[in-house]
């Protein structure tokens, strides 16, 4: 099983956590509410591995690569002991009480993508990165594009927080979950949304 996964900015992913050895670990799925809407979340024993916006256009895409990487996706909702840790921490993370997730993660995508992914990772609590900054941290300068796909590829939203990515004019740029969700998630980590949306 991977070792729970801080995910502050004073913490590097373990290989472990990312690299699940039970690829093909029964999975569970469910859907969570908040207060930017459902969300579908997908974990095994060895951690979560999807978070979603459930009205996200590439959804079914993503639920496609958990099947890839993970194996069947039950069609039935059920139940997981990483969803009730999920939901209290989404809880308190809404309320403004929380920060930094504490769960296992199970990442998996290219070399490339994991290393966007696990940089997201590290931006911390109430700051962003632009994409300029995102390439070169990755070693990509000039790479703009390839980041944004890699971070559009993101499939725990939230939890890893590709939300905290701009473009460097300041502007938001683009956010699987919509627009008005990434500037809802912004204002509350910034204090903007008086600490809280739930």
């Amino acid at each position: 099983m991977a070792a729970p996964l801080r995910t502050g900015p004073d913490t590097e992913p373990s290989q472990e956590a990312v690299h699940p050895a039970a690829r093909s670990a029964a999975l569970a799925r469910t859907r969570l509410d908040t207060p930017l809407g459902p969300m579908d979340a997908c974990a095994a024993d060895g951690g979560l591995c999807l978070l979603e916006f459930a009205d996200r256009r590439m959804l079914p895409a993503q639920w496609k690569r958990v099947e890839a990487h993970f194996g069947p996706v039950p069609q039935e909702l059920g139940s997981h002991r990483h969803f009730k840790t999920l939901e209290q921490q989404l809880r308190e993370y809404f309320a403004g009480e929380r920060h930094d997730f504490d769960l296992p993660l199970m990442l998996a995508g290219t070399p490339f993508q994991e290393s966007v992914w696990r940089r997201l990772l590290e931006i911390p609590y109430g700051e962003t990165r632009s994409y300029d900054e995102l390439a070169a941290a990755v070693g990509s300068v000039g790479g703009q594009r390839a980041v944004g796909r890699a971070n559009g590829d993101n499939r725990i939203a939230v939890v890893v927080p590709c939300h905290r990515v701009i473009r460097a004019d300041g502007a938001l740029g683009g956010y699987g979950g919509g627009l008005v969700r990434k500037r809802r998630l912004l204002e509350l980590e910034s204090g903007a949304a008086q600490g809280r949306l739930w």
